[in-house]
């Protein structure tokens, strides 16, 4: 049996100034701009831009084509996806990943899964909430699928 080893990496990443990072971490591609943090255990891929003073908690994993805003906050353990296995079948064409849009001043909980959508600023998303439509209003949304609970 053949065993492929990879080490964790940085690679390729535009950094703005005082970015505090704890690794291991694999972040590639991707654009982090002042002020930012990220924590252990996250990937980070390419095509990914993250606003000055966003934090992103540990074991999060932010795939391609998400862009978050500034002055946001990724709990631990979120995870972003860029394809709904539409028609039951694996995209493999990077090129029709589908995009993730997150406002400024978003908090996202732990746990959360954040299917392509549009995030507006100043929303909440509660610990645990799966995310699979646009969320618009300056609300907090919480569950699984996440609906509006009530507002800010």
């Amino acid at each position: 049996m053949k065993v492929i080893k990879k080490k964790s990496s940085i690679k390729n990443v535009k950094f703005g100034k005082n970015v505090t990072i704890i690794e291991p971490v694999n972040l590639y591609g991707c654009e982090i701009e002042d002020n930012c943090f990220i924590g252990p255990f996250v990937e980070i891929q390419e095509n990914v831009k993250l606003g000055r003073n966003t934090r992103v908690q540990s074991h999060s994993f932010i795939c391609s084509n998400v862009s978050i805003g500034e002055n946001c906050f990724v709990g631990h353990g979120v995870c972003f996806t860029n394809d709904k296995f539409k028609n039951n079948k694996l995209q493999t064409n990077k090129k029709k990943f589908l995009k993730t849009k997150v406002g400024s001043e978003v908090l996202i909980g732990s746990n959360s899964t954040i299917l392509p959508v549009i995030i507006n600023s100043k929303v909440v998303i509660g610990a645990g909430s799966v995310v699979v439509k646009n969320c618009l209003k300056r609300k907090i949304y919480a569950g699984n699928p996440a609906k509006e609970i009530k507002k800010k």
